[in-house]
């Protein structure tokens, strides 16, 4: 683990090394999460991957163990990139596989447009290319204002998770984590996500792209997947028929596999 410094605040990331020594140059995958939870969301992916990439994992600022910037913060997809390619340089990794859910996959679409150079390919879970289209999230602010932390991170949960998706240990863990987020990154995130709209540099990007989809996600809907599928020349869509907007952590070991098998053949 190792916390990067910048000038707006420390972001945790690690890197998970576990390649045998004869794998010359091994390739890089780095990971960036969605609001409400941490880089831990990718703790089933990592055994699936370990043997043959480097991963990087972080916490996206105002999450986990990074710095909580304040309440007047100016959240952009721009910075949003800035960030993830701070981590990348800290983490020595020039080039790298790009995987994002729910607004980390947002980001990760984004810089597969404005940043192709240091881009491998790109794999979005749960994740939209315009925020208008984002289901519940408008009504965040007044759950949070109305019934505090707590009761939003419960309502979240159940459009996270069918009953039974993931452990009780999971589900405490993922509860817990989001419910002790702060409001006003996770209400700046969303206001700007609600104002992104990815429709115009999307038909721009040239590097394979692989989308992961829950098709009950209370947020997000297969069209939307679907819609980003149509713009992206080239891109591959997966459906998750069982998932809801977790899927990366009620689905991790099935999306690494999915993710090892689109590696391979891109």
């Amino acid at each position: 683990m190792a916390v990067l410094a910048t000038g707006s605040g420390d972001l945790y990331y690690e890197v998970v090394d576990l390649t045998p020594p004869w794998l010359a140059d091994p390739p890089t995958i780095l990971f960036h999460h969605g609001v409400g939870t941490n880089a831990d969301i990718w703790s089933d992916w990592l055994p699936i991957l370990a043997s043959d990439y480097r991963l990087v994992r972080f916490d996206l600022r105002g999450f986990g163990r990074s710095d909580r910037p304040t309440a007047d913060n100016p959240w952009s997809l721009d910075g949003l990139v800035d960030d993830l390619l701070a981590v990348a340089d800290a983490s020595g990794s020039e080039s790298f596989h790009l995987v994002g859910e729910s607004v980390g996959g947002t980001v990760a679409l984004y810089a597969a447009a404005c940043r192709p150079e240091r881009l491998t390919t790109v794999t979005a879970l749960s994740c939209s290319h315009k925020g208008g289209a984002i289901g519940h999230v408008r009504e965040w602010r007044g759950d949070i204002d109305r019934d505090g932390m707590e009761a939003w991170s419960r309502t979240m949960m159940e459009r996270r998770f069918r009953p039974g998706a993931i452990p009780a240990e999971v589900h405490d863990w993922f509860h817990r984590e989001q419910a002790a987020g702060s409001p006003d990154v996770i209400l700046g995130l969303a206001e700007m996500l609600i104002g992104a709209d990815l429709s115009p540099e999307l038909p721009e990007i040239d590097l394979p792209v692989l989308l992961l989809a829950p098709a009950a996600s209370p947020f997000v809907p297969p069209e939307i997947a679907a819609d980003i599928q149509r713009l992206v020349p080239g891109a591959e869509l997966m459906v998750f028929e069982s998932a809801r907007h977790g899927l990366a952590c009620s689905h991790g070991r099935a999306c690494a596999e999915a993710l090892r098998d689109f590696l391979v053949q891109s």
